[in-house]
């Protein structure tokens, strides 16, 4: 790294400049928010371009081995705003690279108008401190980026499961459970959860539920299906299961999967009428 006031100086009244030839050089058919029309918006992209100016050209300033250290807060601040969160990863790294091909013209600038200031070594070096540097805003960009997305993947994947457990309650102490979709391990621990929990709160005291949106019931299913059934008879709820289709009947008596002990209907309104 180099340290040049004079060099510095140049750089630091030049900072809106190089938001302007940054925003004006921008590809503006992008998916995301660089693609936006909004005028409040564009303006806060610029802000936020500014403030990583104002700390690019410290690299002139007061470089050091930690100087990274000062763009971790900026990192954090367009991982968390929406509109980069809606934008592919592919394109904001892109503009970060287009970030050092915009210094490193300012430096040929600089040099034309002050050409006794630098030597050629300390040229080369100015342009490998800024390649190294804009790398490593782009690694650390990119790691909290992918970082954060999959914290977001995770929370709306647990949401999803969260609602496809829904418990419905309906009158005198009961409720129905409509299970949709394919049951995995990570569903139906959720799930078991949720229903012990919603059945808990709602002081259920019996639970209808309804298969007829399962397409498969296999051995894992059933085996979850009994650890609910049996952990909602230890907080006083009886169940009863419905819409097991032949299909999934005939597949069970195939895995050898038994459910003799527990009470069965074809449909939720048989199970309903022998339990008014």
């Amino acid at each position: 790294m180099i340290r040049n006031k004079l060099l510095y100086d140049f750089l630091s009244e030049r900072t809106w400049l190089i938001t302007e030839r940054w925003y004006a050089t921008l590809n503006k058919d992008q998916i995301g928010i660089y693609s936006t029309l909004e005028q409040e918006e564009i303006d806060k992209l610029k802000h936020q371009n500014h403030r990583f100016q104002e700390k690019f050209v410290h690299l002139f300033n007061e470089p050091n081995e930690t100087f990274l250290e000062i763009f971790d807060d900026f990192v954090e601040s367009i991982v968390a705003d929406e509109g980069h969160q809606k934008t592919p990863l592919t394109e904001i790294v892109g503009e970060f690279f287009r970030q050092q091909y915009l210094y490193l013209e300012l430096i040929e600038e600089f040099v034309e108008m002050y050409p006794e200031e630098l030597t050629i070594k300390q040229i080369f070096a100015c342009h490998s401190a800024i390649i190294e540097t804009i790398n490593g805003v782009i690694l650390k960009f990119s790691n909290e980026f992918i970082k954060q997305t999959e914290i977001r993947l995770i929370a709306h994947q647990e949401m999803i499961i969260e609602l496809s457990a829904p418990i419905i309650e309906l009158i005198n102490k009961t409720a129905v459970l409509p299970l949709v979709g394919e049951i995995d391990t990570n569903r139906a621990k959720v799930m078991l959860e949720q229903v012990l929990k919603q059945c808990a709160d709602f002081q259920i005291r019996h639970l209808y539920i309804d298969l007829s949106g399962v397409p498969v019931v296999d051995t894992m299913v059933a085996q979850q299906l009994f650890h609910m059934i049996d952990a909602l008879k230890l907080i006083g709820v009886t169940s009863s299961l419905s819409g097991v289709r032949p299909s999934i009947a005939q597949t069970t008596v195939q895995l050898g999967i038994d459910f003799s002990n527990i009470d069965t209907h074809s449909t939720i309104e048989q199970a309903m009428r022998k339990h008014k």
